[in-house]
């Protein structure tokens, strides 16, 4: 048995989800993340990106006693959960065409958008931190057009190089940010969690995002796409 194998199966939150019924040991990260800013206290539309295998969905639906709505998006398909209020799709959430599910399923905006995706990991450093901060960003346009202007993001992160120009790029975005790193988390891993709250009014998008996006408030009778995203305004409400 290789020796990271067995590590992780003698890891205490490894063993605990396999106890406990959760899909991964990062249930317990949400779990701690949830119980440090209340996020879903009042929530009924929960956005999940990178949600494979599913354990943060688990967490969510309990945090909503199994009612609202919780659609977890993946590039790979994801196990069915018993659980009535989770739906999943499979594709890239930064595509019109996921996007229009979500604001199709939800009736509107989510209240919370959780990320945790993460790339393929290459074992080179500056490559899976670029790739990572990459993903983070993708991940702001996407609460740029599908979170309510009152509602919570959390969004992993990895302490590298470009860690602090996103943080800049979180701050551009959100009037509320707080960086917190959960017990569940491995002590040598350089992840982190981001957690905001109230997009700002006139935020700016990270710079690869913000020719694609316009901030003026639509005119009430306008119900042509907005330029770049081609997402229909009534979808935006």
């Amino acid at each position: 048995m290789p020796r990271w194998i067995h590590e992780r199966r003698n890891e205490h939150y490894y063993n605990k989800a396999k106890e406990e019924g959760y899909r991964s040991r990062a249930s317990y990260k949400l779990k701690q993340l949830d119980d440090e800013y209340h996020f879903f206290r009042g929530a009924h539309n929960v956005l999940d990106l990178g949600a494979a295998p599913g354990g943060w969905l688990q967490v969510a639906s309990s945090a909503l006693n199994g009612g609202g709505l919780i659609i977890g998006v993946d590039l790979k398909e994801i196990i069915p959960l018993d659980a009535e209020n989770i739906e999943t799709i499979v594709g890239d959430a930064t595509s019109l065409e996921v996007k229009r599910q979500v604001i199709e399923r939800f009736g509107g905006k989510a209240d919370v958008i959780l990320s945790d995706m993460a790339p393929n990991v290459t074992g080179i450093w500056d490559v899976d931190d670029y790739r990572q901060i990459h993903l983070a960003r993708s991940a702001l346009s996407i609460a740029d057009l599908l979170l309510k202007d009152d509602g919570w993001m959390v969004i992993k992160v990895f302490q590298g190089i470009e860690y602090d120009n996103f943080f800049l790029d979180v701050r551009n975005m959100f009037e509320e940010v707080h960086v917190f790193k959960p017990k569940a988390s491995r002590k040598s891993s350089a992840e982190i969690y981001i957690v905001t709250k109230n997009l700002k009014s006139k935020r700016i998008l990270p710079e690869e995002f913000r020719e694609s996006v316009s901030y003026q408030p639509p005119q009430e009778k306008d119900k042509g796409p907005i330029p770049g995203d081609q997402l229909p305004q009534e979808y935006l409400s």
